[in-house]
């Protein structure tokens, strides 16, 4: 569990300093975008629309001061909206990343898709609280955290899989992948890619473990193409 934002130098030192090194590797760039208010999201999708980075993932999750602090990703008229207008200005594929702390994922993932997202990535961290029982006090100064890693990817599977059966963009799975077998769960569900966050902290090679085990099977298993694997589970 953490809360400690989203740490990141700026946009206009990102663009400097950071695009010119990431260009130096053969890698697809994909820059996520955080605000506070609709304007603050503009202002850096415009930044970046001339920007030699290949796709945005909008990080939706982020609570929205004209809405007190609902995050943007809860409400699916904002969704759309928000969505919408930053299609308007992008140059580049837009990815809405999605929120799990919603009574519908599915209703979240359509305004995605209605607003002109060019695919969707879920899930981001759950809300979630931990005690300290002899401090008498909660454990981190948010009072709550965005728990990841392995528990919660049960909850994660079931939303892409939901996902997969309301919308027809592609998916990006995430939540709780530590192995191969994590990352085909997400694939067989309906994810089109998947992504791997809190298990790089304890095992930076994990990606290329994944990258491995994905190949092995699909070899065991008579696939020729990831594709072929995609939404297979109904």
């Amino acid at each position: 569990m953490n809360a400690i934002g989203l740490q990141n130098p700026g946009i206009d030192l990102f663009c400097e300093r950071d695009i010119p090194y990431l260009k130096n590797f053969d890698t697809k760039i994909i820059v996520n975008v955080c605000g506070h208010a609709p304007e603050e999201y503009l202002a850096v999708v415009e930044r970046l629309a001339d920007e030699p980075i290949d796709m945005m993932e909008i990080n939706i999750s982020c609570p929205n001061v004209n809405a007190g602090f609902l995050a943007f990703g809860q409400d699916a008229h904002n969704v759309e909206k928000l969505t919408a207008q930053i299609k308007k200005i992008a140059k580049q594929p837009i990815i809405m990343k999605l929120t799990p702390n919603v009574t519908d994922i599915t209703e979240i993932a359509r305004a995605a898709e209605a607003g002109g997202a060019d695919a969707v990535s879920l899930i981001n961290t759950l809300t979630g609280m931990k005690i300290d029982i002899n401090r008498k006090t909660f454990a981190v100064a948010n009072k709550t955290g965005g728990v990841s890693g392995p528990i919660v990817k049960p909850v994660a599977v079931r939303m892409v899989y939901q996902v997969a059966q309301a919308v027809n963009i592609p998916i990006i799975g995430m939540g709780g992948i530590s192995c191969a077998e994590d990352a085909i769960e997400f694939l067989l569900a309906g994810a089109s890619a998947v992504s791997v966050g809190t298990a790089n902290f304890h095992n930076p090679a994990v990606t290329l473990e994944v990258i491995d085990g994905i190949e092995a099977y699909m070899k065991k298993n008579g696939f020729e193409n990831v594709k072929d694997m995609v939404g297979i589970v109904k």
